[in-house]
């Protein structure tokens, strides 16, 4: 008899996961059902595949998605994070296992006490950042606790990049995720971290600015700022006691500084709408942050205003957006200026079908053992393999995808609402992650941590 998984969204991170899926039918004895707001968005193969059925379903039709939730045997959720909560009602209710791979809400939250009541499983943050991450870094952490060490520093870096080969722009970037998510990054408080025992912050005004490098062999030079919170998985990880706590996003070097260009005119602000933005050209736009001057141009006067040299490779990025541009129109209506970015940015980083991306994750852990310190570096490097089969769609969905499994056939039995934090979740996670050519290299450096005999910590 089948067993039917639901899978509420199948926006671009779900190919992975479906063929994921659609592969283990048969085996598994499985029955897909595929609910979307656009089906017709779902590949072919999804359709006409007899262990599959795509249907067409607005999330906030209470009572059908109550009722699809109800003939499942486990929900997964692929919707945008807003979004989970409510099918996780109808879970709760209906007694179905649910597996997302955003952050935990804090409504979400509240639901663990009656998720534990029920028995059910509600794992979350199972993607890769949130999700590999977790995984990756416990494996390593529990083990090095096994064997009587004492953490003193952890760090950990991810980013969504584009390959070696399609890196073809002055930025050495394009958009492999949310556009949005990469425009407002950082906004909305401050940076935080610790750092040999002290507590640093770090302004979203500075943000862009106080950047950390790291090299991966093979793949060069990369930099790194900081996430708004890194202390908040200090409890989870069981690091409450650790000198160094740090995360942060993976960049190619110079990245961090030509953005903060953006930062510091204002255009990341989303918090105003700006009247009349429809048809307003990509010159007027830029303008808009600029002083006043009756003869300057808008060129002379933004590089005044921030202090950038015509022969300042900053001033090649700028002009590769043709922010400068007349002929450009912008499309949104009354848009707010991180909204107009986006639209702006899209033109010219959106992946080209040839293009390929990149995902690269990056691990520091330090401790000490036998009185001694050490030093564990780590790294993740995985290639897409097509516009539609993307690195970042792979290591999201498959984890989900693996996991999924693992909980529908009772390899995965704590209750409550979950991370991927636990030996029972990540050995088999990791371990399946493998044969599709997703794993860690580990090697030993010098102990790059406190240095008691220095001043100025």
């Amino acid at each position: 008899m089948s067993r039917c998984i639901l899978v509420v969204g199948a926006g671009k991170s779900t190919s992975y996961l479906l063929d994921y899926l659609l592969d283990k039918t048969r085996e598994e004895h499985l029955k897909i059902i595929i609910a979307d707001k656009n089906p017709e968005g779902v590949p072919e193969k999804l359709h006409n595949h007899p262990d599959t059925q795509v249907i067409r379903l607005d999330i906030s039709d209470h009572k059908a998605r109550s009722a699809q939730v109800a003939q499942a045997d486990i929900v997964i959720s692929m919707l945008p994070p807003s979004l989970h909560l409510e099918v996780a009602k109808d879970c709760l209710e209906a007694g179905k296992n649910l597996i997302t791979a955003s952050y935990i809400s804090e409504g979400m939250r509240q639901l663990d006490a009656a998720v534990r009541e029920k028995g059910l499983v509600f794992m979350n943050e199972i993607g890769l950042d949130p999700g590999i991450d977790h995984m990756s870094a416990m494996q390593v952490i529990d083990r090095i606790k096994a064997s009587g060490g004492r953490m003193l520093l952890f760090e950990s870096f991810t980013g969504g990049l584009v390959a070696p080969q399609s890196d073809n722009n002055l930025w050495n970037y394009k958009f492999t995720w949310n556009p949005r998510n990469v425009v407002i990054a950082g906004q909305g408080g401050t940076a935080k971290f610790i750092q040999e025992g002290t507590y640093k912050y770090i302004p979203y005004h500075k943000l862009f600015r106080r950047t950390e490098f790291l090299e991966i062999e093979g793949y060069g030079a990369f930099e790194a700022y900081a996430n708004r919170d890194s202390l908040s998985y200090r409890k989870a990880y069981g690091l409450e006691d650790t000198l160094t706590l740090y995360r942060g996003t993976m960049r190619r070097i110079g990245f961090s500084r030509a953005w903060n260009i953006f930062v510091q005119l204002g255009m990341t602000d989303d918090s105003y709408r700006i009247e009349n933005s429809k048809g307003m050209s990509y010159r007027e736009f830029t303008n808009l942050f600029l002083p006043y001057s009756p003869t300057d141009s808008v060129e002379l006067k933004l590089r005044h205003y921030l202090k950038i040299d015509q022969d300042d490779n900053l001033w090649g990025k700028l002009l590769e957006l043709h922010i400068f541009d007349k002929g450009r129109k912008i499309k949104i209506a009354d848009g707010s200026p991180a909204q107009i970015l986006q639209e702006i940015l899209e033109q010219s980083w959106t992946l080209e079908p040839e293009d390929r991306d990149m995902i690269v994750m990056y691990h520091k852990f330090g401790y000490e053992l036998g009185g001694e310190r050490f030093q564990l570096d780590s790294n993740m490097v995985v290639l897409g393999e097509s516009v539609r089969h993307t690195a970042m769609a792979k290591t999201v969905g498959l984890p989900v995808g693996i996991a999924t499994l693992l909980i529908l056939n009772g390899q995965i039995t704590t209750p409550g609402v979950q991370i991927p934090i636990h030996r029972e979740v990540y050995e088999p996670v990791l371990k399946a992650l493998e044969s599709y050519d997703i794993r860690f290299r580990e090697y030993q450096v010098p102990y790059l941590g406190y240095n008691p005999d220095a001043v100025g910590n």
